[in-house]
């Protein structure tokens, strides 16, 4: 355990100071790579422009309302294609309730919280994890999520690409320990410290998918510093589903953490703060100047204050306080700043994601946007889908099983299937819809005779479905017998 432990650290090694760049030049307040950063530090001291930490938040603000909206109705659980269609309709209220009662959670816990911090760790250094555990009996919800530093983890990958074998750094302290893990073996012999500031002991909590049967993953907890003797292990336990959630924005063949727009757009972060940082000190010199004087025994230069109303002595016949001229002019830099800044925006998806600022815009380019945000996410969404999304809801109903609020809903697609209905997921439906509606607007310019030929009902009934309109704004449809009467 403890070598495989000490290959993942190596192995993320020559990640930390890319992760470093990337989170201090575009997110500086979450430093999650750092390790030695204290709370409450200064972390702006190099960063002059903030061009892409605002693009960032941008970003992470439009994946949360795209693809986990706090509003709800981002997950729906549905019969899957073994289920008789006598079992149907009974299976998909049944499923309806579990599907309420399981946002509700979601709702009163912390999810929005942190997941929204995960989403600027997935886009500023292409890696994100969340935890998510039983919540104690006092909170509001069963669910507690916990968005994970990376400074604190480790990955290894499977041969399937899955990345849920975790290691992660922890210090505690005894009385810590033992609340986390319940019946953990700590040594007689620690020091515990003195009573207002007790020793922290430093833990490696490894997750790993286990190896005497198919499903289910081991817990292993070890003290960091040892020897590799059974003695370092302070705990052991199984779950059935891991609570650790990893995922990636994109990945490399051959790699194991994930790659950023950040990272593709460090380069010019980097480049854009250089010229600010240039400009600043240039706006100081063209602000108090650069002055030569001769060091006449009357002249001072130590003792010059230059402010409004001062008076400079000088020696009869001396040069005196002479200003230097600048050697060059800063004026190009406004250009070089405005394209850095461009680029920026741009790989960092700002530009179409973010806010427009076109009011007055019709429908089909509103849909003709989102068909395109659509287009660019499309890869990553996908990657999302797996990673994330359903190792999520798999995980919140497990607990929600355990606790006896729900019954245990197998999600393998046959009998139950996770569908994602997020704004993000519903835009190819909108799409389709935006195609029918302007088909339509074409054929009733025919006439009369062409409008005929196409089922009106149908299509309207179509058309909610693909903009998720409710079925109870609908008239209810009459059975196909009476249908023929009628």
């Amino acid at each position: 355990m403890r070598a495989r432990f000490q290959k993942a650290m190596e192995r993320r090694r020559n990640w930390l100071t890319h992760w470093q760049d990337c989170y201090e030049f575009a997110l500086p307040q979450r430093n999650a790579a750092a390790s030695n950063q204290t709370s409450g530090g200064k972390r702006l001291d190099r960063v002059f422009d903030a061009t892409a930490s605002d693009a960032v938040e941008q970003l992470a603000a439009s994946l949360m309302a795209e693809i986990t909206p706090p509003g709800g109705g981002w997950f729906e659980l549905e019969p899957g294609g073994n289920v008789a269609n006598a079992d149907r309709q009974a299976l998909t209220e049944q499923l309806g309730r579990a599907v309420r009662i399981l946002q509700g959670h979601f709702d009163r816990s912390n999810f929005a919280v942190e997941m929204h911090q995960a989403f600027l760790d997935l886009v500023t250094a292409g890696t994100a994890c969340l935890r998510l555990e039983k919540a104690d009996l006092q909170s509001p919800s069963a669910l507690r999520f916990t968005a994970v530093p990376l400074r604190d983890l480790a990955f290894e990958e499977r041969s399937d690409g899955k990345m849920d074998a975790v290691f992660r750094k922890l210090a505690l302290t005894r009385d810590e320990i033992t609340a986390t893990w319940p019946g953990a073996k700590t040594m007689a012999d620690d020091d515990p410290g003195e009573k207002n500031a007790p020793k922290r002991i430093s833990v490696i909590e490894a997750v790993l998918p286990a190896t005497d049967r198919k499903t289910g993953y081991e817990l292993c907890v070890f003290r960091e510093e040892g020897d590799g003797h059974s003695g370092d292990l302070i705990y052991r336990d199984r779950f059935d589903v891991s609570p650790y959630i990893a995922f990636r924005w994109m990945k490399a063949p051959g790699e194991i953490y994930g790659r950023s727009p950040v990272m593709k757009a460090l380069p010019d972060i980097k480049t854009a703060n250089k010229v600010v940082e240039l400009v600043l000190k240039n706006a100081s010199i063209a602000v108090t100047g650069i002055w030569q004087a001769d060091d006449d025994g009357v002249l001072n230069p130590a003792t010059i204050r230059l402010v409004p109303g001062s008076i400079i002595p000088k020696a009869v016949g001396s040069s005196g306080l002479t200003p230097l001229d600048a050697p060059g002019r800063f004026d190009v830099s406004d250009l070089v700043l405005s394209d850095l800044r461009d680029r920026i925006r741009r790989c960092l998806l700002a530009d179409r994601l973010g806010q427009t600022d076109q009011p007055g815009m019709t429908a089909t380019e509103v849909l003709e946007r989102a068909s395109e945000n659509a287009r660019l996410l499309g890869a990553t969404y996908g990657r999302l889908q797996a990673e994330l999304l359903y190792p999520l809801i798999r995980r919140a109903l497990y607990i929600l099983t355990q606790t006896g609020e729900l019954p245990d809903i197998p999600l393998d697609g046959d009998v139950v299937v996770l569908r994602h209905a997020a704004p993000l997921a519903q835009l190819p439906k909108r799409v389709q819809a935006g195609q029918a509606l302007d088909w339509l607007s074409r054929i009733a310019g025919l006439g009369p005779e062409a409008l005929a030929e196409v089922d009106l009902p149908v299509m309207v009934r179509w058309l909610a479905d693909q903009f998720g309109v409710p079925d109870h704004l609908l008239r209810p449809s009459l059975p196909p017998e009476i249908a023929e009467v009628v």
